[in-house]
């Protein structure tokens, strides 16, 4: 029997691998309880492309109080500017990779944001 971690990274597995197949970048999302991590990721998976997370000090000052990094709003937050900066590197277009998670809460409100910011998914 599988724990809870052992299922989110097989169901990860199954996204990444039809994601690979595809050939395009990927917007992968990372969550913790007090962060949101997002990194856009080359098509071969060699390297990362652009990255934004709630841990950098001048989103932290943005959000305000110490803790607020694990909410829906900072989601949106990290969605927009990861949109920016994807954009900045020359990338329009990307696969959304969940890492296992729902589409749900914290990783819909990024996605969301970031479809609004003009990256396609």
């Amino acid at each position: 029997m599988l724990n809870k971690k052992e299922q989110r990274a097989r169901r990860a597995r199954t996204t990444r691998t039809r994601i690979a197949k595809q050939g395009v970048a990927r917007l992968t999302v990372f969550r913790s309880n007090l962060h949101i991590y997002a990194s856009v990721i080359a098509g071969d998976g060699t390297r990362v492309l652009a990255s934004a997370s709630t841990s950098e000090a001048d989103v932290r000052k943005e959000l305000g109080t110490p803790g607020k990094g694990g909410n829906a709003a900072a989601a949106e937050v990290i969605g927009k500017r990861i949109a920016e900066r994807a954009k900045a590197a020359g990338i329009e277009k990307v696969a959304f990779d969940r890492a296992g998670y729902a589409y749900h809460g914290r990783v819909k409100a990024l996605a969301e944001a970031a479809r609004a910011a003009g990256l396609q998914f």
